[in-house]
């Protein structure tokens, strides 16, 4: 783990053993079946953001002591991440006799045309010396052939088990906060548990960056927003697709029209006045759009996309 990572509370806090994750009685059950067992099946891993998917994969390698090769397909997500990496690490033997273990991260990012259908062929030459786990936020965007070599793991919350997952996951929270020394509110932790629930990394993202005043308090509740659309603008005046993209799909919950309204409040700020204009017609287009597309993550990329082509932002 890299300096960085262990900075990052989410690295530095995360679960090593099934026992450590938070999950609903039957899912860790299963888990705990695999591990066992010390055997994985080649598995796709479905749920939305920071429901633990990565987590579980590496928690399972772990406690099987297997030899892991680990990507994260939002960055490399081409033929030749197959062709050199993968391959490389699943024909051979490990040196310790451990099991191999490849975790695609984000495989949703990956191509659909080269490196999914090359992987499932991929699967079935390493069969008898490496399996493969796959973690995706939308699993409709996984080839089907990838679907039946995998055992699909659909990560939900059903309504009952919500209130003692959120209740363990705030008692995670408060014993990190405490052990890091900051002061905090219970009520205002709570709130922003249910407000993201059950989106744990964000939760865990937003209370460090938020924890350098060395309090927790309800100020947070005003500046998460702020700070959120910060990020948002930093990505897009990067020209930075993947990282708009990945703000997009965490951000889900946030209506199309507040974070239109959002850039329209905030144009001066941030865009050249030559720019704000095209911004406007962009944003009452979309706007329009939205109320007719059957999947509005991809009509506010395609915004976000074209305000990053045609919009200049200040330096």
């Amino acid at each position: 783990m890299s300096v960085v990572e262990q900075m990052l509370w989410v690295e530095k806090y995360r679960p090593q053993t099934i026992d450590e994750c938070i999950l609903p009685e039957a899912t860790k059950n299963m888990f705990k079946e695999f591990v066992a067992r010390g055997e994985l099946q080649n598995s796709l891993f479905c749920g939305s953001a920071g429901v633990g998917k990565t987590t579980i994969a590496r928690a399972l390698c772990n406690e099987i002591g297997a030899d892991v090769l680990f990507i994260n397909c939002s960055e490399d997500s081409g033929i030749d991440t197959l062709r050199s990496k993968i391959r490389n690490f699943a024909s051979t033997v490990s040196l310790t006799n451990s099991k191999k273990v490849v975790i695609l991260d984000e495989f949703d990012y990956a191509n659909q045309n080269s490196l999914q259908p090359a992987l499932r062929a991929a699967i079935e030459e390493f069969a008898n010396n490496c399996r493969f786990i796959l973690t995706c936020n939308f699993k409709n965007r996984i080839i089907e052939p990838i679907h039946s070599r995998c055992a699909v793991v659909e990560f939900k919350i059903d309504n009952k088990d919500k209130p003692k997952i959120a209740a363990q996951f705030f008692k995670r929270i408060t014993h990190i906060l405490k052990t890091e020394g900051i002061e905090f509110e219970p009520q205002v932790v709570a709130e922003i548990v249910n407000k993201h629930f059950p989106d744990f990394r964000r939760v865990l993202n937003e209370l460090q960056r938020y924890s350098v005043s060395g309090k927790i308090d309800a100020g947070i509740l005003v500046n998460l927003g702020d700070e959120s659309f910060k990020t948002l603008v930093r990505h897009l005046k990067a020209k930075n697709f993947t990282e708009v993209r990945k703000w997009v799909g965490q951000n889900s919950d946030i209506e199309t029209s507040s974070l239109f309204r959002q850039l329209y409040d905030k144009a001066t700020d941030v865009l050249e006045p030559s720019s704000i204009p095209q911004l406007v017609l962009l944003l009452a287009d979309y706007q329009h759009r939205a109320a007719f597309v059957a999947d509005s993550e991809i009509n506010i990329m395609a915004c976000m996309v074209e305000l990053m082509s045609s919009c200049k932002f200040k330096e």
